[in-house]
């Protein structure tokens, strides 16, 4: 995929777009400022046109037209995507995005085994979390997968945990095992369920309150034994009612990172 990334003459806007494999995550910044955000279901047949006419529906409702973008930048762990997204950002605001990945400036050492084996949404997150909220930090994201992320003191990206995520766990709950039922995603009256669809949800919210907080307790353990958690994800509000070990909940966590990662990288 083309670096890209060059800001186009007239348009002082930049559009940060996080493709996630269930949601994508957009937002438009003017300088720090963002002035308009959106989550969407990531569709995976999804052309380059059926993503330009919806984006120029949410920038229309907004009253933000297309001509202010002036640059955009892309994290993608849906790599079918990028080249609808590539060809979508290139017609629709007139340039080549930029997108996240190796060689890219973050400012942050990763010290992971293999560096390019990281996903991009974890670094973006990884770096947001450091600028916003210091060091030692470690990063969960409630997504399609949950991941617990570690950032040492010193803004080095250490690793971390990737469990499947909540949604994935409760499809192949229902998918396995013939006589239960799918049930909503929500949190039950109370751990000892009195009905099979409460004992599920009592199964899931619980079991990933449990899975969640011990995976950070050790992670803080590996750290020194302190250090601020950020919580992200579009899945983080069902979770975090009852999760003691959160210091922070930031849904925009990722805008944030990419809006930082573009700053750092001028000219590409």
């Amino acid at each position: 995929m083309a670096e890209g990334g060059r800001r186009r003459e007239g348009g002082g806007l930049l559009l940060a777009l996080d493709v996630g494999n269930t949601n994508t995550v957009l937002g438009v910044f003017a300088g720090k400022d963002l002035k308009a955000h959106w989550r969407l279901t990531t569709r995976r047949d999804g052309t380059a046109d059926e993503y330009g006419i919806l984006l120029r529906s949410l920038f229309e409702t907004a009253g933000i037209p297309l001509s202010a973008v002036g640059a955009v930048i892309v994290a993608s762990v849906v790599p079918h995507l990028d080249g609808a997204m590539d060809a979508m950002c290139r017609h629709a605001f007139g340039c080549a995005p930029l997108w996240v990945g190796p060689g890219m400036k973050t400012g942050m050492p990763v010290l992971y085994d293999s560096p390019g084996d990281v996903g991009a949404d974890r670094i973006v997150n990884a770096v947001a979390a450091f600028e916003q909220y210091g060091g030692p930090a470690i990063i969960v994201d409630f997504g399609t997968a949950t991941t617990v992320d570690a950032v040492t003191a010193k803004g080095e990206y250490l690793g971390g945990a990737i469990a499947p995520g909540i949604g994935i766990s409760a499809d192949a709950l229902f998918q396995r095992a013939a006589k239960l039922p799918r049930v909503d995603l929500a949190k039950p009256k109370g751990v000892i369920g009195r009905n099979t669809v409460h004992s599920i949800q009592s199964g899931l919210y619980y079991g990933y309150l449990g899975l969640v907080g011990e995976i950070v307790r050790r992670t803080k353990a590996e750290l020194g034994g302190a250090a601020v958690v950020v919580a992200t994800g579009g899945l983080s509000n069902l979770i975090l009612s009852e999760a003691d070990f959160v210091d922070h909940v930031d849904p925009l966590l990722t805008l944030t990172g990419l809006r930082l990662l573009y700053d750092r990288n001028p000219g590409r």
